[in-house]
């Protein structure tokens, strides 16, 4: 099981950044950037790049939205070549109020989208000329659109790699699916292992017959905060405005995934409350009906045999790659723990 953790996002990342190189010597296997709607994450990336030697760097993630199948496969290119081949690019859907409120695009087919981002994502990095005729991408534009002097032209620069790994944010019945068919890795959200074969394990095997033997078994990242100690159970509370935010605030009150999410859980009464209490402002109120079982099961706090009972937990989910938020004074120290015991 590779071990994983995505860059702390909030005040200045640059900062965060530049505590990697001291991660990567304990032993963390990658390093996740995520883009919201702050600083993008390919700048961080080659940022990171430059200060890090081994660690991989993944995008966790850039939405299908807001780049073209093109801009797409030029950062995925250059990322891999400045990262010496250590890329990796996660993709997802995002949500409507971020693609339409801050990027002023309609939120249209995002499976569609995703299926089609991955074919001409790998078409690109295969330097095969850019061809596409599908629902959301028609490459080049047709003759009847624009000027009619686009033509087929293929990446200028020779890629790194052929085959950069690909990962997609799902969570989503057939998202889940469409990303067991065609995606290197899966990137869950607020996972909870006991109950995850129940929620997606129809929609992987699905997905997973009609997967191409080619692309090698289905990688998953999951995990959660890690804090190991006989009296550190007060952590979980600083993951409630996390989970809060997401159920409550993620969305609005009729499409908001990750509260679905919650009621798939069995969480549905909790659900409502928290969506209620949080679209009313009342923030503390709805973190605090967070369901304690889902964060004491999603993350890995509490005594030595806890937390690696947790990361048995997690492994028989069917993790591969263990991505994990030190909430310690000394993240290298954590990180170099739990590598020990994966």
């Amino acid at each position: 099981m590779k071990l994983s953790m995505p860059l702390v996002y909030a005040g200045n990342p640059r900062e965060s950044a530049d505590q990697v190189a001291a991660l990567e010597k304990a032993g963390l296997d990658r390093i996740w950037v995520a883009e919201p709607y702050g600083f993008d994450a390919p700048t961080l990336m080659g940022y990171l790049a430059a200060k890090t030697e081994t660690v991989e760097i993944g995008a966790g993630i850039l939405n299908v939205f807001s780049r073209t199948p093109g801009a797409m496969l030029q950062t995925a290119a250059g990322l891999d070549n400045v990262t010496g081949g250590r890329a990796v690019i996660g993709l997802g859907a995002s949500g409507p109020q971020v693609i339409e409120g801050f990027h002023g695009l309609p939120y249209e087919r995002p499976l569609g989208r995703t299926r089609e981002m991955i074919d001409i994502l790998r078409m690109g990095l295969r330097r095969e000329k850019l061809e596409y005729d599908g629902r959301n991408f028609t490459l080049p534009l047709p003759a009847d659109q624009g000027l009619g002097l686009g033509k087929p032209l293929k990446l200028l620069n020779q890629p790194e790699r052929p085959d950069v790994p690909l990962w997609v944010a799902a969570l989503g019945d057939k998202n889940v699916a469409m990303t067991a068919e065609v995606a290197d890795g899966w990137l869950p959200f607020l996972f909870l292992p006991e109950k995850a074969h129940q929620v997606w394990g129809e929609s992987l095997e699905r997905g997973k017959a009609k997967r191409s033997p080619e692309l090698g078994p289905l990688q998953v990242a999951a995990g959660g905060a890690v804090a190991i100690g006989e009296d550190v159970k007060g952590v979980l509370d600083f993951m409630r405005p996390v989970y809060a935010l997401y159920v409550g605030g993620m969305g609005s009150r009729e499409k908001n995934f990750y509260n679905q999410l919650a009621c798939d859980y069995g969480f549905e009464a909790e659900a409502k409350k928290i969506q209620d209490l949080y679209l009313s402002g009342k923030k503390k109120e709805a973190e605090a009906e967070v369901p304690l079982a889902w964060l004491e099961a999603g993350n890995l706090v509490g005594p030595e045999s806890y937390v690696k009972e947790r990361i048995e937990a997690f492994r028989e989910a069917g993790v591969t790659e263990l991505q994990v938020t030190p909430m310690t004074e000394d993240p290298a120290a954590t990180i170099a723990q739990i590598k020990e015991w994966l």
